[in-house]
Formats: C-alpha cells, structure tokens, sequence
C-alpha cells in the first residue's frame, strides 16, 4: 500500500526563490471525489507527463496515495472532458538536508495562494525549517487541491483569508 506522509506550510516571504532548482506548470482537474467517494481521483498533467492519482479523503499528513502514469493525450481529453473545476500552479522545487520542499504557486482562480509541501518518510521524521516556512497548514482542508478545485482561493473570505495569515 502507498502511504504518502506530507507536510504543508504558508510561506513567510520570498526568500525560497533564490533556493529554487527547477519549476514546473502543471494543470490538474479532479474526475471523482467527495462526497460520493472516499478518495479523490485527478488527473495532472506536469510539464510532459500525465499522471493519474487516488488519493484517500483523510485530513492530515498521512493519507494513503497510488500515481500511475498515463499517456500526455489521455491526460488531455479527460481535463477537457471529464473532470470539473482545474487547478493550475507553478511547482517550484527547493532541495535542503536531502528532503525536497514542493512549493506551489497557484495560478487562476487560487492566484496569490503560496504553499508549500515536503513529504517525509515518517510521521515524526525530522526537516529543515527555513526561515521562510511559515504556519503549517497540514491538517486544514482548505488547502488540499481537492478543497481549491471547488473552493478557489480568489472566492475566499475575509475571514477566511485574515484565518490564513494567523499563526
């Protein structure tokens, strides 16, 4: 069984950006999920690969996950013609102590949403806190691209917003 045991952080400034070794765009709409499912199932295109996901519903760092690749073409005609909402980001990598900070930048209707992920072989597994990592967000469904798919950053609150700045 795939278990995928991830971190997830706001960002504290823009200091990460001279770290970063390479980016990505990727575009990915969800075909099922909630609140028929207990999984969600996407399709993500990134850069020149397609891949299909499973990912189970649970909240928090450890969710089990399956990714297969697809052909690029599949991946196209289902985003045209199966899934709903998409999300669009720009996926930065930050490589530190041997560990990898995803960082997405999210582009569309979640514009100016900044997170950023590291996924750990264990639950209590130690990493780097760079300066610029801010408040961890792991356990608010908000964040999950899932949530952003369906709840775009762009149509959040005032409240909502002024919640995600807190520490």
């Amino acid at each position: 069984m795939a278990i995928e045991i991830e971190r997830k952080f706001l960002l504290d400034g823009d200091a990460w950006r001279a770290q970063v070794s390479r980016s990505e765009t990727m575009v990915q709409g969800y075909l099922a999920g909630p609140p028929a499912a207990r999984c969600s199932v996407r399709v993500r295109i990134a850069g020149e690969q397609a891949f299909l996901n499973i990912k189970s519903i649970a909240s928090g760092i450890t969710r089990d996950e399956y990714e297969y690749v697809i052909p690029l073409a599949d991946a196209q005609r289902q985003l045209d013609t199966l899934a709903g909402d998409i999300v669009q980001k720009k996926r930065h990598y930050v490589g530190m102590d041997g560990l990898v900070f995803e960082i997405d930048e999210f582009g569309g209707a979640n514009a100016g949403l900044i997170v950023a992920e590291i996924e750990l072989g264990h639950v209590d597994a130690p990493f780097p806190r760079p300066a610029w990592l801010g408040r961890e967000v792991s356990s608010l469904a908000r964040y999950y691209n899932l949530h952003l798919a369906a709840h775009p950053y762009s149509q959040w609150s005032d409240a909502e917003r002024a919640a995600s700045d807190a520490p």
